[in-house]
């Protein structure tokens, strides 16, 4: 079937009001019809992602009824019998929530659901508390607002496994969406199929988060911005715990809102997101700013340093918290004899010196932090999940404890503030520290460059030029020897899962890494220099003339 011929067939079944109009707005627009239905939405080990929209390649009521009965399809192939469920601030998040609880719910499955929008950690850890087969988060984490999107955990608190993700898929190819039923969401809540999330899960989820805590706060003033999601009530509630006596909300960024009217890209790795509470952190003279994506699993920070403000990246960040806790830990003697820390293959080479300077073993893992979730789960099969001490990654996101199998902003945020507030007793900021760790290791730099290649058109150019670039012999890379070439989808020497990833280790420790995002229609391109500043950003500028040539 083309996808006109599905256009027409939505157009004859849909009976969604919204749906309906969105159909007919887009009946003299080939274009945006063919980018809605060439194909169906697909589905991964983080769920799906898609643009809110009618069509089969966006996320409405109908996609969201396909995929929970093809999951409740394979649940009920293992006989599963209750799942976790919450939602993010984003446009429709509260009614997918609800939509797939009336799906499980007509399926017989049990769902538990938090009467308000809640973190995605708290799913993640919520899974694991209520004792639940697995937990969907509906959020498309810091994504413009025209994105939405289906996470899936399984019962370990993880996100899916690949074999279980295929599974689901298969399942999810079988459904029609026109003929999934759905419960009355009040009546099943009624009879308690359908139940809301208990309050001793929160205040247990609270308090493992708490048990994090090192350093009490009472000497840094702090700016904080949820970007209208989900860290509106947990961040401020920690933070207050933990002794912040200064604490200023960002109010036009405080409410939920899936339209993020201030802030279009809620990414707390872009700086435009973090203008407004810049501007706030600048009119109250405050030490450092920290921002929440609408999902709280990501956070981004400001640091005044030198009467300015500086904006970490996810690895200087990553870097900070990951010091901090080896080296406070390693005072108290409270960091195990067998620690293990864990971060992504792109995330900075500097966290594994750091990391063996404390005799920490450092794993890395593929991208995304499920990854880092089965490195815990792993630990906790051999009894040693109390070595667990850190995981991070570049994209701004970290854990600390095991409360979780899930990156999470809300125990970040309180330990990232911690240190602050301790160095500022010292005299000195996070970037004092950050250049101190340089002097001792080595001044590695970091740059992400990433080109879109959107809709089906665009989806088969990144898929050409990846194959492409896979296939050729490069031999130097902005003036950098090119020492070894890694391919995660051919010659796996790295002992990892299979993955579009192809990494080049250059001279002087430089490197390139190139892969295509898991959420988004993007080609990543992750580059590392080793030097000095400036020449780390000649590094750079050569290395994206490089990219562009390639990837034009």
């Amino acid at each position: 079937m083309d996808y006109m011929q599905r256009y027409e067939l939505w157009c004859a079944k849909a009976d969604d009001a919204e749906v309906k109009r969105q159909l007919e707005e887009m009946k003299d627009d080939e274009n945006k019809i063919q980018d809605c239905f060439y194909k169906d939405l697909e589905f991964g080990t983080a769920g799906q992602r898609g643009i809110l929209g009618a069509g089969t390649n966006c996320l409405n009521i109908y996609t969201v009824s396909k995929t929970t009965q093809g999951l409740a399809d394979y649940l009920k192939s293992i006989n599963a019998k209750k799942v976790f469920i919450s939602y993010d601030s984003r446009i429709n998040s509260q009614l997918f929530a609800k939509t797939a609880a009336c799906v499980l719910a007509q399926n017989g499955i049990k769902a538990y659901v938090t009467e308000e929008l809640q973190p995605t950690p708290f799913v993640s850890f919520g899974t694991r508390e209520t004792c639940c087969d697995a937990g969907i988060m509906i959020t498309a984490s810091h994504n413009p607002s025209k994105f939405n999107g289906y996470k899936v955990y399984g019962a370990d608190g993880c996100q899916i496994t690949d074999a279980v993700a295929d599974k689901v898929t298969q399942a999810i190819s079988k459904v029609d969406p026109f003929e999934v039923k759905r419960a009355d969401f009040d009546a099943e809540l009624k009879d308690g199929l359908i139940e809301y999330v208990p309050q001793h899960v929160y205040d247990e989820f609270f308090a493992r988060v708490k048990r994090q805590h090192m350093h009490d706060c009472g000497n840094i003033n702090v700016v904080y911005s949820p970007l209208n999601g989900t860290g509106w009530k947990f961040v401020p509630k920690i933070l207050n715990e933990v002794g912040v006596k200064d604490l200023i909300i960002v109010k036009e960024q405080y409410n939920p809102d899936g339209n993020f009217p201030t802030c279009p890209y809620p990414n707390p790795e872009k700086k435009e997101a973090l203008a407004l509470g810049l501007q706030y952190a600048k009119d109250n003279a405050a030490d450092i700013f920290i921002a929440t994506d609408p999902d709280a699993d990501r956070v981004g920070v400001a640091v005044k340093h030198n009467g300015s403000y500086t904006i970490l990246s996810g690895n200087e960040m990553g870097l900070c918290l990951l010091n901090y806790v080896l080296e406070e830990r390693a005072k108290r003697g409270t960091l195990p004899k067998h620690a293990v820390a864990v971060k992504t293959i792109v995330t900075t080479n500097l966290a594994s010196k750091i990391a063996e300077k404390y005799g920490v073993e450092m794993r890395n893992v593929l991208t995304g932090f499920k990854y880092i979730g089965d490195q815990m789960n792993r630990l906790e099969a051999e009894g040693r999940i109390d070595d667990f001490v850190l995981g991070f990654e570049e994209s701004c996101g970290y854990l600390i404890g095991d409360h979780a199998r899930d990156k999470d902003a809300v125990v970040a945020c309180m330990v990232l503030i911690e240190y602050a507030d301790l160095l500022k007793q010292q005299g000195k900021t996070l970037i004092d520290k950050l250049n101190e760790i340089y002097g001792e290791f080595g001044k590695y730099s970091h740059k992400l460059k990433s080109k879109e290649y959107a809709g089906a058109s665009g989806n088969a150019r990144m898929k050409e030029l990846l194959t492409s670039f896979r296939n050729m012999p490069v031999l130097t890379v902005a003036d950098k020897k090119v020492l070894q070439k890694i391919d995660l989808l051919g010659d796996n020497i790295l002992g990892l899962p299979s993955s579009d990833v192809i990494m080049l280790n250059l001279s002087d420790d430089a490197q390139l890494i190139v892969r295509p995002s898991g959420t988004e229609p993007l080609i990543k391109f992750y580059m590392t220099a080793a030097e000095s500043q400036d020449k780390n950003q000649e590094t750079f500028a050569k290395m994206e003339e490089f990219i562009d040539k390639i990837f034009a």
